[in-house]
């Protein structure tokens, strides 16, 4: 059992979210699990222009990290997003990140995993960044366990305070990916995701077969 956190914040090392985020990668590894942290400022990710070339064969034309990136997540159990709140949202390394997954949502090539989201704020914001980061992961097929946010007011000893609940967060994926979790209303969302991107995977049967045909085996699509 693998889970990977990918944090947003520019601060790297520096940064209470990839401290929350290590809280929960610790409950985490208490379950069992085997975890890695990816700062994503370190990495190369070229933003999106929007020219579709991936929707013929998967493949980016910008050259960078993002799909050694994707290979690690697909290669994960579970995934852990976090970031901190940088004007009400999450930062703009995040942001162009998950706008490069857009063939990943489409294709739902995470379709299965379990997940969860934390973000930090010095005062307001962290809530709504958690439910956004969960949305991602549900657009990806993620199935979320949840998250948690704090706003630390920009004293650093406040992280104290959340490191249990973080690492019972951790314990919580750990829990899903070994022994299942169920939500409706998520999987309601699943479903309807599916939908949506159904007739672009039909659309491109001829030149994404091995796609189509996992679609079909999933039984997203009758063949």
């Amino acid at each position: 059992m693998k889970i990977l956190a990918i944090h947003g914040s520019p601060r790297t090392i520096r940064s209470t979210t990839r401290k929350l985020a290590g809280f929960v990668l610790e409950g985490a590894a208490e379950a069992g699990a085997e975890t890695e942290m990816i700062d994503l400022a370190d990495y190369s990710i070229i933003p999106c222009t929007s020219c579709e070339a991936c929707s013929l064969n998967g493949i980016c034309v910008n050259d960078d990290d993002v799909p050694a990136l994707l290979i690690r997540m697909q290669e994960a159990d579970g995934i852990i997003f976090g970031s901190p709140v940088y004007i009400d949202n999450i930062t703009g390394q995040m942001k162009v990140f998950f706008d490069r997954l857009a063939d990943a949502i489409h294709y739902q090539l995470l379709a299965g995993k379990y997940g969860c989201s934390i973000a930090t704020t010095y005062e307001s914001g962290g809530d709504d960044v958690v439910t956004y980061l969960n949305h991602v992961l549900n657009y990806l097929g993620v199935l979320s366990v949840g998250g948690i946010s704090i706003a630390t007011g920009g004293k650093i000893e406040t992280m104290n305070a959340v490191e249990p609940g973080a690492k019972t967060l951790g314990r919580k994926l750990a829990d899903a990916i070994s022994g299942g979790f169920s939500d409706p209303a998520q999987q309601a969302i699943l479903e309807d995701n599916r939908g949506f991107f159904r007739s672009l995977v039909e659309e491109n049967k001829d030149f994404r077969t091995e796609d189509y045909d996992r679609w079909v085996r999933m039984g997203w699509i009758e063949k």
